[in-house]
């Protein structure tokens, strides 16, 4: 992985001080580290520790593929089967999820380093004396600081409930750079609420500030595009339809002509709107080594697709032949171990827009039906001649289907995962036990 100049000066949940108690060798400075004051003395460090961020939330247990694994394995619902070896994937699939669960734990940790970095970025601004290059440091900073505490919130509280007050406990809100253990890294957990307040504020700054091009980087329309997810989790539909929009009208991105296309590249296609770099030399696939086989360089095949799934798409679609037989039934989507990991996909946009165009009985943009034909469409599937919510339900499941968007969909939606409640104790993750033994102002989830 990229050598950055702040990566593990402390561990990730450094702000909650985990471990300082029990093991002295912790406080032995890296030998990669460099102090704080060289660190951040100039812009050219600066943003050296900012691509550090990235390389951070691209680690396999965050956006390297175990986050979106994650959210498929909690809410399979009988249309995946975790059928490995590992014990942690599997607590997750039959929501017996203990408090030790080192994916739970490695979410919680990674995602606390890639946060505490983003603040070390963020402490630093005044070293710019170029105000665009200042203003896009910190808006790429608070994109990233923002997908990974609104990942965070979605696994480790109770959902957001449009028109409620969300006072349900959620994850520690850290917002300046930890960089020496006491007594005050002992924080307690914010409200639902109060977290996507500050995500919200993050992703508006990052609008206000992106450019509409960035190589790979975060972009403007990256900004907006998880902007408008974040909005439709919490049912404002108006201002998810409004951002789906303008990233769909920026003319930024394209659909690719093929459905297969959007996967398994080692170049950002036109549809990826923010995406995971992977190459031989960094950065890791998971999704790739969980949903594959030993063809493709995985283990084996230790996500199974179920016929429950299968049967879900109709006669010619390609999506549903985008699947292989070997010794069970697997997706295509993942079967490189280099290729870049999709984040976010223009396909969402037009799913977002269609579903918030319904909720609003608008057509900002393109009506509901035409943005779910665009798609079906590319896939050869038949077209529909009518749009409802549970046609964009649908195209949601067959369209994003493994790519993390399952339990937080069953939430928003109020579903069930077979005998759970979108709200059941068991579809939120614990906060993790080496957390709650170093920190007594923490408090655990219910059940746990």
């Amino acid at each position: 992985m990229l050598q950055i100049y702040l990566k593990r000066i402390l561990a990730a949940s450094l702000v909650l001080a985990f471990s300082a108690a029990c093991d002295d060798n912790l406080e032995i400075e890296p030998a990669q580290a460099i102090r704080d004051d060289l660190a951040l003395s100039s812009p050219q460090n600066v943003k050296a520790v900012l691509i550090g961020a990235y390389d951070e939330l691209g680690v396999s247990d965050v956006f390297g593929g175990e986050t979106m694994m994650n959210s498929e394995l909690l809410g399979g619902n009988g249309e995946i089967l975790w059928q490995g070896t590992f014990n942690a994937p599997r607590e997750i699939f039959n929501k017996n999820i203990q408090t030790v669960n080192d994916n739970v734990t490695e979410v919680w940790l990674e995602s606390y380093e890639t946060i505490n970095i983003t603040n070390n970025v963020l402490s630093a601004l005044d070293v710019f004396t170029d105000t665009e290059e200042k203003d896009q440091v910190e808006g790429e900073a608070k994109f990233i600081r923002a997908i990974a505490y609104f990942e965070l919130v979605k696994f480790f509280a109770q959902p957001y409930e449009s028109g409620q007050t969300n006072t349900q406990a959620a994850v520690p809100l850290v917002l300046e750079p930890t960089r020496v253990l006491s007594s005050d890294n002992e924080v307690g957990r914010n409200t639902v609420e109060e977290v996507y307040a500050q995500v919200i504020s993050d992703l508006n700054d990052a609008v206000a500030k992106l450019p509409e091009s960035n190589s790979f980087f975060a972009t403007r329309g990256a900004a907006e595009a998880l902007l408008a997810r974040v909005y439709l989790q919490m049912g404002e539909f108006a201002s998810a339809r409004d951002l789906a929009n303008s990233v769909i009208e920026s003319g930024n991105y394209d659909l690719e002509g093929d459905f297969a296309n959007a996967f398994n590249q080692d170049a950002n296609p036109d549809e990826y709107i923010f995406a995971m770099q992977v190459s031989t030399q960094d950065g890791l696939n998971q999704l790739n080594t969980f949903f594959a086989t030993p063809q493709f360089g995985a283990r084996d095949g230790d996500i199974g697709i179920l016929d429950a799934h299968l049967e879900l798409y109709p006669e010619g679609d390609a999506r549903g032949e985008f699947f292989y037989e070997d010794g069970g039934t697997f997706t295509f989507k993942y079967t490189s171990q280099y290729a870049n990991i999709p984040v976010i996909r223009l396909a969402e946009m037009y799913l977002i827009r269609a579903e918030a165009n319904l909720q609003e009985g608008t057509s900002v943009g393109a009506a509901p039906l035409d943005d779910l034909n665009t798609l079906r469409a590319r896939a050869n599937a038949p077209l529909l001649t009518d749009a409802i919510l549970q046609d964009v339900y649908l195209e949601r499941r067959l369209e994003l289907a493994f790519e993390g968007h399952k339990i937080h969909d069953i939430k928003r939606l109020k579903q069930n995962v077979g005998e759970f409640t979108y709200d059941a104790n068991e579809l939120v993750f614990p906060i993790p036990q080496r957390e709650i033994n170093v920190n007594p102002n923490l408090s655990q989830n219910p059940g746990y």
